[in-house]
């Protein structure tokens, strides 16, 4: 078993969630959305290309738009890989995360 970092986790998961509008300015925008904190690019770009080596994303490039001055977009997917390193990091978590409540761990504050 390959455990992923929580960042390549997360960025996972925002490719998946985004689908086909899966380029780094979404993705950036989604992580910040969801976990509350600043995303700089480099945060987001080193985790996308430490998962395409691992073969865990895809990625291609999309057309040219005019709103980006004819600059083409670096489109990601999830390959298989990616998806069941996604399954594999969930069951870990909840193994992890087994009989533990939120009121268990208040009690220790």
């Amino acid at each position: 078993m390959n455990l992923l970092g929580r960042a390549e986790e997360l960025v996972l998961l925002a490719v998946w969630k985004l689908g086909d509008d899966a380029y780094c300015v979404p993705i950036k925008k989604h992580l910040v959305k969801t976990t509350g904190k600043d995303w700089v690019f480099g945060a987001v770009y080193a985790p996308l290309e430490r998962l395409e080596k691992k073969g865990l994303l895809q990625s291609s490039l999309g057309d040219p738009t005019p709103e980006r001055g004819g600059k083409r977009k670096r489109i990601y997917k999830l390959t298989k890989a990616g998806v069941k390193a996604l399954i594999e990091v969930k069951k870990v978590e909840k193994a992890m995360w087994d009989n533990i409540s939120e009121g268990v761990l208040e009690k220790l504050l």
